[in-house]
């Protein structure tokens, strides 16, 4: 009998040990990433990771929504926050002149909202394009800015980029929103030498870091460089930090913290593919382009947070 007791405590205690060395810890968050493919006419794609590094499709890469506003019918640049109230907003360019940019909402980004549009420069006739739109929650005064690139002839200083983008100099505009439905007026928000676009807004340690696309031709810049401000709507200085990015073109800059350690992704697009680089200190900054790997045609996107939950529905709805 008493053998028989020892054996059962040495059964138990290996079938524990075992338990230990196969359970896995429980993944509270994970991450998406939302973007778009080609031209953007067949609508959001999304993505999906477990550690910020290798992203999978989800809909076997097929659009989970697709665009039905604009002149154009597109939905490129797709950005997407969980907001205060629980919601996920999105907004996007709708097509390359549109005077307006879109708009929806989802609970869990499987059912979405009507798909609307804001008409952001409706107020300027000679407004050519609104590209590139993000959005971002100031806690502090409870409402959301939205952002985006807009070329007015003659508003700033010529800049000919050649071929098709003849003409744009591009700045940044922004409007201010508690519920999507009423917006402040259209208002200059960032407005430097150069032309830029795809600004994404970043909160680390009490300050507001802006990661900007230098979009100037010639030289040509196409890389993605740094402002910082006190607070969200600025004022964000307009001498900028030097290229954050390497030799080669990147734009559509989008950030993730990871632990200590703060990720910017971006579209190297004219190689066709996804690069990254990450930082412990957003001084020094570190390539990990060889480190990450995204659905193949993986354009201009937003990286986010959330919980598993919400993964484990989009599992469900999506067959992945």
């Amino acid at each position: 009998m008493k053998r028989f007791i020892i054996l059962q405590g040495v059964l138990a205690f290996l079938f524990s040990l075992t338990g230990c060395l196969t359970a896995k810890e429980p993944v509270e968050s994970v991450y998406l990433f939302s973007y778009f493919k080609g031209n953007g006419d067949d609508g959001l794609h999304l993505a999906y990771s477990t550690d910020a590094l290798n992203w999978f499709p989800l809909n076997d890469d097929k659009p989970i929504l697709a665009p039905e506003v604009g002149k154009d019918s597109l939905m490129r640049d797709p950005c997407i926050i969980q907001g205060n109230d629980g919601l996920f907003h999105m907004v996007w360019t709708t097509g390359w002149t549109d005077p307006y940019i879109g708009y929806a909402s989802s609970p869990d980004l499987i059912n979405w909202s009507k798909q609307k549009i804001i008409p952001v420069m409706g107020h300027e006739p000679k407004a050519r394009n609104c590209w590139a739109p993000e959005i971002f929650y100031d806690p502090n005064d409870d409402h959301y800015l939205i952002f985006w690139a807009t070329t007015i002839p003659g508003r700033h200083s010529d800049i000919d980029h050649g071929g098709k983008e003849s003409g744009y100099n591009h700045r940044m505009y922004y409007v201010k929103t508690k519920d999507f439905n009423n917006f402040s007026e259209t208002q200059i928000f960032f407005n430097p030498d150069f032309s830029v676009i795809d600004c994404t807004i970043l909160e680390r340690h009490g300050k507001f870091f802006m990661f900007l696309k230098n979009e100037n031709p010639n030289p040509p810049e196409k890389n993605i460089r740094i402002t910082v401000a006190d607070d969200p709507e600025g004022p964000f200085p307009t001498v900028v930090s030097k290229p954050i990015t390497g030799n080669y073109w990147a734009e559509g800059p989008t950030t993730l913290v990871k632990g200590d350690s703060v990720y910017v992704f971006f579209d190297k697009y004219r190689e066709h593919k996804y690069g990254a680089i990450r930082s412990g200190d957003m001084v020094n900054w570190e390539d990990i382009s060889e480190k990450i790997s995204f659905p193949a045609g993986t354009r201009h996107g937003t990286a986010f947070k959330v919980d598993k939950a919400v993964l484990d529905k989009l599992f469900i709805a999506f067959k992945n």
